[in-house]
């Protein structure tokens, strides 16, 4: 990740001083079996809090890999499932007035089980199914905020999946 800041000239002809985030592109997925949902708890240290959300992920050491590959192996890694099938759902723009990350949004299907392979960094993490039924209580009820999540569930109800 870097920070920078740049200096531009707003239409009315005054400069400016913009920040930017700047991060590797990420990989999400939303991996469904029937009605369940495969989600992945962790600690997000800007938060100070644990989060349920989608496997998503950057390949390391910021190296270049291709949207698929990298949905491939963030669910191999977090969650231990590989899939069979899988249907792009859309892209994802994390927080474009601050950050100039993007993220490629994947359904898994035909999914199956084995170990997980996490990083260091995600020592502490969880995997349990979810059922679409409580998956939408828990974003009604705000136990759910991932933005991102959240996005990439809009692409799956927009499907009419």
């Amino acid at each position: 990740m870097t920070l920078r800041e740049d200096t531009f000239r707003r239409p009315g002809g005054a400069e400016g001083v913009y920040g930017v985030v700047d991060k590797p592109d990420y990989a999400l997925v939303v991996a469904l079996d029937g009605d369940r949902l495969a989600m992945v708890e962790q600690y997000r240290y800007p938060l100070g809090l644990r989060r349920w959300e989608f496997p998503q992920g950057t390949a390391p050491d910021r190296a270049e890999m291709a949207a698929p590959e990298l949905a491939a192996q963030e669910l191999r890694e977090e969650t231990g499932l590989t899939a069979a099938t899988w249907t792009y759902l859309g892209l994802l723009d994390v927080a474009p007035g601050l950050s100039s990350q993007r993220g490629r949004a994947y359904l898994a299907t035909d999914l199956t089980a084995g170990e997980p392979a996490r990083e260091d960094t995600e020592a502490d993490m969880r995997f349990a199914w979810v059922p679409r039924a409580e998956f939408e209580r828990r974003v009604r009820d705000g136990e759910i905020t991932d933005a991102q999540t959240l996005a990439a569930y809009a692409l799956l109800l927009l499907r009419s999946l």
